[in-house]
């Protein structure tokens, strides 16, 4: 409707496109009675007007009749004032809107009394965009959208529309031709080869995790403290084989994965990317979709319910998050409105050569603010406890996995990606400042400084990096037949040269079993059954104990004999063998023994909490160390025996007299081992050792980790142990492993290439 003249004399024009219409007037809402003023038919597609001379603008609504007799009576969409305020628009395009998920996209909304759907898009060089869905016959001719000044948001509310409508965006670019673009901030999407969105709210689950979100934020800051994460894949964690072998739902996932973490004593789980994805091959690391949880397994209300659920029985919910790159999909960001507008233009800056995608444009204030409300949404609409942000190290270089000459130097003439750099240490501060305890979580594997230290310090402002140097090396190690390990023995004493540069969690991934790399149990070096599966709990006890959070990937727990199957349950049936049982067992106790005791849990970042005892032995593949915890005084000593050789008598230095319990023995029979031990502990004897003026005498069962705790004597305190009471040991002899932490981009490539992501 607008103002006008017509044959000199004033009034308002009204002019209305509706499809499959036979006959249309304008109704009007401000006058007694409703009349209704039939509109002229100007083309047989549907476009009416009508000239109401002597009137100023009204209310007023179209009632139509279609060709089948029925009769319509709607709102006009263009009889709405724009959803988006001036500031929005500002600061959006200044890149500091971080609630900007709550105005683009599709939004259900209530307009006086009129309710409908306001959809808005950023396509800045579209000539044209228009919303198309089942509700215009997808003909991009009916509903044209507004553009917001130079904002370049292009916006439209229609009225009418309900929740459940599937809608794309249809954009012009410069030269006139049309691509079809699904929403960027879609909340819920179609199942492929579909990829329309589907409008959806997000907040109606009523939640009950207040306790909780109010225990999270009372952590903040305090990073040393119990974190094991399990992390999964929700369509391969367990099937339903007599249903067509599908995933279970969200809501059928949540009890069953929190009994199992419960019961295994993890802190945490870490779920493999569920934001939107078309290719399930890709495990959801091609992301399309960055507001949306997968259909696959529910609606965004499911997912809601899953994380709910799990955190009413006391289980952190971290996601796997991808701001790295983005796939070539037309239907998607690529080429959003005819230009390079999420992507670099220039491919020596936004493509990506390994894994065939695209990588964010982070100097552009636009698709920084999409990227950040990414990550603030999924903390804000699913109460997300953190956030595994994927492929750092790709984001920190621009000579990532590129040759000499296939990359442009930043305008220092380094390699360094400022850009991203600013970018993560935005994400990193707005998180913790608007969610306090949430973690953010670095999956970084070169030797780039202070990734996990404040950005105050000059770090990224990370909680966490995942530890990918001792991961590499723990497993070259115990792959190696054992009476080869001796000459790998500074594979498990070099890591502790970087170990408290960072606050690291110790992970084995899905990464590591899978494309032909064997699984957990397969990687365990040469020997029978039995050897293999006990030289896996040595693995575990030694890196359960040893400093560092914890993560492990769905089925290491039991020790799977297979690679990874994503399109397949675990294999659970051999929980019925005593051994894959008792590693599961292992596993367990592990867990509590972790996050129950402040020696191990309380202090991994700590190191005046750690001494070696005797990291010399590799002749006999024999490792000790000591951890404590200095404000009760109370110590651990963790002594691993890497081949299948028993050692007795073997003498170990302790730095308190006492006697010392066995509180963990990985050759446990209750773990698949042969029982062989120490008897439940062991008295300290007045014999120097290790540099120590006290010592222990044990027997080290092949491939086996033991665990000692320091007891007073009946009737007595308990010695406190200090950081001054660990004598020096002496230094370790073996070589350090020279790429133990690559420190260049291109040693980094050979090994994300072994990994690459499909």
């Amino acid at each position: 409707m607008h103002p006008t003249e017509h044959a000199g004399e004033s009034g308002v024009v009204v002019r209305a496109f509706v499809r499959a219409a036979t006959k249309c007037a304008v109704v009007d809402l401000d006058a007694p009675g409703a009349p209704a003023y039939p509109m002229e038919q100007l083309a047989p597609e549907g476009f009416f007007e009508a000239f109401l001379p002597g009137r100023p603008v009204f209310r007023y609504q179209l009632r139509y009749a279609t060709s089948w007799g029925d009769i319509h009576q709607v709102y006009n969409a263009y009889s709405f004032l724009p959803t988006l305020t001036e500031q929005d628009l500002y600061l959006f395009n200044e890149g500091t809107e971080q609630r900007i998920y709550e105005k683009l996209g599709a939004h259900l909304r209530v307009l006086g009394d009129v309710p409908g759907v306001a959809f808005a898009v950023w396509a800045p060089a579209a000539s044209r965009v228009s919303l198309v869905g089942n509700f215009n016959g997808w003909d991009p001719r009916y509903h044209p959208m507004r553009p917001l000044g130079a904002s370049g948001v292009w916006e439209l509310f229609v009225p009418g529309l309900r929740e459940g409508e599937i809608y794309k965006f249809a954009v012009w670019d410069r030269a006139g031709h049309m691509r079809m673009k699904t929403d960027p901030y879609g909340t819920y999407f179609e199942a492929p080869p579909n990829n329309a969105a589907v409008v959806c709210a997000t907040n109606r689950h009523r939640w009950n995790d207040g306790d909780w979100l109010r225990r999270r934020a009372e952590q903040a800051g305090k990073t040393d403290r119990p974190v094991s994460i399990y992390e999964v894949h929700v369509g391969s964690w367990r099937r339903v084989m007599e249903d067509g072998n599908r995933p279970l739902t969200y809501r059928e996932l949540a009890p069953a994965l929190a009994d199992y973490v419960v019961e295994m004593g993890f802190t945490h789980v870490e779920v493999m990317p569920v934001a939107e994805y078309p290719y399930s091959g890709s495990w959801g690391y091609q992301v399309t979709g960055y507001f949306a949880p997968t259909h696959r397994y529910g609606t965004p209300d499911d997912f809601q319910f899953f994380v709910d659920h799990l955190h009413q029985r006391g289980i952190g919910v971290i996601v796997d998050w991808v701001p790295a790159h983005f796939p070539r999909d037309s239907f998607a960001l690529a080429q959003f409105d005819g230009t390079h507008l999420y992507e670099h233009e220039d491919p020596r800056l936004g493509a990506h050569q390994d894994w065939g995608t695209l990588i964010f444009n982070y100097g552009r204030h636009e698709v920084r603010c999409f990227l950040i409300a990414s990550a603030l949404a999924w903390l804000d609409r699913f109460h997300i406890d953190g956030l595994r942000v994927d492929a750092v190290a790709s984001m920190l270089y621009l000579d990532y996995s590129r040759k000499a000459g296939e990359w442009i130097p930043n305008r220092y003439g380094g390699r360094e990606n400022l850009e991203a750099i600013a970018f993560l240490r935005e994400v990193n501060d707005r998180v913790h400042r608007l969610y306090p305890g949430a973690l953010m979580i670095a999956e970084e594997s070169t030797a780039f400084p202070l990734v996990s230290r404040p950005p105050h310090d000059g770090g990224l402002g990370f909680d966490y990096k995942w530890n990918m140097g001792l991961m590499h090396d723990t497993l070259a190690y115990f792959q190696k037949d054992p009476i080869h390990r001796k000459w790998m023995h500074d594979k498990l004493t070099f890591g502790m040269v970087y170990q408290y540069s960072e606050n690291f969690i110790s992970v084995y991934s899905h990464d590591e079993v899978v494309h032909l790399k064997a699984s957990m149990y397969g990687k365990m070096g040469a020997g029978s059954h039995a050897e293999k599966v006990a030289t896996l709990r040595a693995l575990y006890g030694f890196i359960w104990t040893y400093p560092g959070k914890k993560l492990l990937f769905m089925g290491g727990e039991f020790g799977q004999r297979t690679e990874w199957n994503h399109d397949s349950s675990l294999d659970w049936h051999i929980l019925q063998e005593p051994e894959h049982k008792g590693v599961q067992a292992l596993v367990r106790d592990l867990n509590k023994l972790y996050a129950s005791d402040p020696v191990l849990s309380g202090n991994d970042f700590n190191p005046a909490a750690f001494r070696w005892v005797n990291c010399n032995d590799g002749d006999n593949s024999v490792l000790s160390f000591v951890r404590l915890d200095p404000a009760s005084g109370a110590a651990m000593l963790v002594i691993g025996n890497f081949t299948p050789v028993t050692r007795e008598p073997y003498r170990v230095g302790v730095p308190a007299a006492g006697y010392w319990t066995e509180v963990l023995n990985t050759n446990s029979a209750y773990y698949g081992g042969t029982g062989s031990g120490n008897g439940g502990g062991c008295t300290a004897e007045a014999v120097e050792a290790d540099g120590q003026k006290q010592s222990l005498l044990l027997m080290l069962p092949g491939l086996s980790v033991l665990v000692f705790r320091l007891q007073p004597a009946p009737g007595a305190a308990m010695p406190p142990v200090t950081p001054a009471a660990l004598l020096p040991p002496p230094a370790p002899v073996a070589p350090p492993a020279p790429a133990a932490v690559p420190e260049t981009a291109a040693a980094l490539v050979k090994k994300k290439r072994a990994r690459k992501k499909p």
